[in-house]
């Protein structure tokens, strides 16, 4: 899961998980690009409960999450970082360190958007971007990207913000963080999508669905969402579904205790057909009654299904 944080996020509003810190008490890091919404993150967690410090010196950061973990305490804490430069890493990196050896659980949650977006945010706001004063906009995105390239890799929760309105984002950090909390384990995301529109960046696991019959091409089924019944029926009547369902599950049951053992919080399954309006809606959908089955909390997207007819 340590892709290059320098790539941009290829689709929107998706959640990527790393690995969960040992249980306890919530202490929640938010950091990430400037412009990708660490503000809007943090009124959002402010909401559900958190005890929100904006900016605090990397330093404090144990004493906070000691807060956090205190009997009696506030409960759930937030601490927007905002790491930029060479000193500030160098502390940030130590404090970590310092939560490790205290055995003091903790969660970094990173957001990030696409340079396109990032730029309209900044155009529209008029700000400048920090690490671009006399530069454009789109340098000091790439300088932070790069700069930011190690905490991304070490998150617990990375977020693209990318085509989120407010409403969206908060919708996205309500799932992550209000319906399942750590004592709840594993919680799945799926996500059904159209490669035509691009494959989820963020997922952990890709299934391709291509390969099964394609509704598109029966005159009646084409215009009629996957959700609908008579497009499930087709789907799933024929052979070669059954038979690729029966082994699917058969992996993910395998897998799923794994990732548990390898102490993930989080797994997003993006389930892909042409156009995401079909096949990959129905498996989507039968793998969320699976994932159930098993008493772990699932949310599923279908994120093109409202682009329309494709094939």
């Amino acid at each position: 899961m340590g892709q290059a944080a320098k790539r941009e996020p290829e689709s929107k509003g998706k959640v990527r998980s790393i690995r969960r810190r040992p249980q306890g008490p919530g202490f929640t890091i938010i950091t990430g690009l400037s412009g990708a919404g660490r503000s809007e993150a943090a009124k959002c967690l402010e909401d559900l409960g958190f005890f929100v410090v904006d900016n605090i010196p990397p330093a404090l950061l144990p004493k906070m999450a000691e807060l956090a973990a205190r009997p009696g305490g506030p409960g759930r804490v937030a601490t927007v970082v905002d790491a930029r430069g060479g000193v500030f890493f160098g502390e940030l990196s130590k404090a970590l360190e310092e939560l490790k050896g205290l055995s003091i659980p903790y969660a970094i949650l990173y957001l990030e958007a696409s340079d396109e977006d990032l730029v309209n945010r900044y155009a529209a706001t008029r700000h400048r971007h920090p690490l671009a004063p006399a530069d454009r906009v789109i340098e000091g995105i790439r300088k932070e990207r790069l700069m930011m390239e190690s905490l991304r890799g070490d998150a617990d929760l990375i977020v693209d913000t990318s085509g989120l309105t407010p409403h969206e984002l908060r919708d996205r950090l309500r799932d992550a963080f209000a319906d399942a909390p750590p004592e709840a384990g594993l919680q799945v995301s799926l996500i059904s999508f159209g490669y035509k529109y691009g494959t989820p960046r963020d997922a952990d696991v890709v299934i391709d669905v291509r390969f099964l019959p394609n509704p598109h091409w029966v005159d009646e089924l084409r215009p009629l969402p996957g959700t609908d019944d008579r497009v499930r029926t087709y789907v799933k009547g024929q052979q070669t579904y059954r038979e690729f369902m029966r082994r699917l599950r058969a992996l993910l049951g395998f897998m799923v205790p794994g990732f548990v053992a390898e102490g993930k919080a989080y797994l997003t399954v993006a389930v892909g057909c042409t156009g995401g309006q079909h096949r990959s809606v129905v498996v989507a959908d039968e793998l969320a009654s699976f994932f159930r089955d098993k008493g772990l909390p699932v949310s599923v997207e279908h994120r093109d299904l409202d682009r329309g007819e494709s094939a």
